[in-house]
């Protein structure tokens, strides 16, 4: 586990981020990216009928809408130990295989960061 306050203050920033749209939006996940100009994009998990996306999967989606170029990191709230292939090839498309995406619990508290590759 990773103490928050020793994080970054910008990858401290997404975790919160991605855990106040689990929170708010009552979904199993909630995700936050920053692109290569430091923007941010918030997003939880979209269970639909029709479309099923995972929030880390949507939140890359809404960057790339958005016309970002690329992802510095990636953070995702949920209650999973790590993140799903499908997830971590999403982070790669967009950010590249080192591109790092913390994992954190409920709490925030951060479990474990891999990297997308």
């Amino acid at each position: 586990m990773t103490d928050s306050s020793a994080l970054d203050p910008e990858d401290r920033k997404i975790v919160t981020l991605a855990r106040s749209a689990r929170a708010r939006n009552g979904v199993p996940e909630g995700a936050a990216v920053r692109d290569e100009t430091g923007r941010t994009y918030v997003a939880g998990t979209v269970a639909l009928d029709s479309l099923k996306l995972s929030a880390l999967q949507t939140a890359v989606a809404m960057a790339v809408a958005s016309g970002a170029q690329s992802l510095e990191a990636a953070a995702v709230v949920t209650e999973a130990e790590t993140v799903s292939d499908e997830d971590r090839a999403a982070v790669r498309d967009l950010g590249g295989a080192e591109t790092p995406v913390l994992v954190a619990g409920p709490d925030g508290t951060v479990r474990t960061t891999v990297s997308a590759g």
